[in-house]
């Protein structure tokens, strides 16, 4: 008998709203929250963008593959990295007991969200722009989703509505 998955699992682009929906959805679903980029700023005791700006966008995605193979956690939500779908051996261990959830906010939602990128530890190529990562990065969030939650337009508390409402209708997480 297969087991049914506990953990929720969040992937999307910085500003989607993943660490604020997943606090909500932590609540709602009195379940704990885990925020990834949390875990690599404790664990290195430097920030995103410092590892970034001074060891490249290269050590900061292995710094968090690891993290994320390392973490063993249940029945809690998981806020990833914008850049968690770049390890393919991350993102099979999180689906090892969790459903993964594509918060999909477009361009311009991102852009309203955020007004200053050079801030936000960017797991990305110098020569990158934030559209051509975008652009990336949405076909590896489609691979990985289990569940899509189209953004645009919606209040976190909208999303949070669609995504327990979806799981629910899937049957993909336990109790939620």
């Amino acid at each position: 008998m297969t087991q049914t998955p506990s953990n929720l699992i969040l992937i999307g682009m910085p500003g989607a709203g993943k660490s604020t929906i997943g606090v909500i959805l932590a609540k709602r679903s009195s379940r704990n929250f885990v925020d990834t980029d949390l875990l690599i700023q404790t664990s290195t005791g430097r920030t995103l963008q410092d590892i970034v700006d001074r060891d490249g966008y290269e050590l900061l995605r292995k710094i968090e593959e690891d993290v994320l193979l390392g973490l063993s956690v249940s029945n809690c939500i998981i806020a990833t990295g914008g850049s968690a779908v770049y390890s393919d051996r991350a993102m099979i261990h999180l689906k090892s007991d969790g459903i993964v959830v594509f918060l999909d906010a477009d361009m311009t939602t991102l852009e309203a969200r955020i007004h200053d990128y050079s801030t936000r530890g960017l797991a990305k190529r110098v020569d990158q722009n934030f559209a051509d990562m975008f652009h990336e990065r949405l076909t590896l969030y489609t691979k990985y989703a289990d569940i899509t939650i189209k953004c645009a337009g919606l209040t976190h508390e909208e999303v949070c509505a669609r995504v327990m409402a979806s799981a629910r209708r899937t049957k993909h997480v336990s109790s939620l």
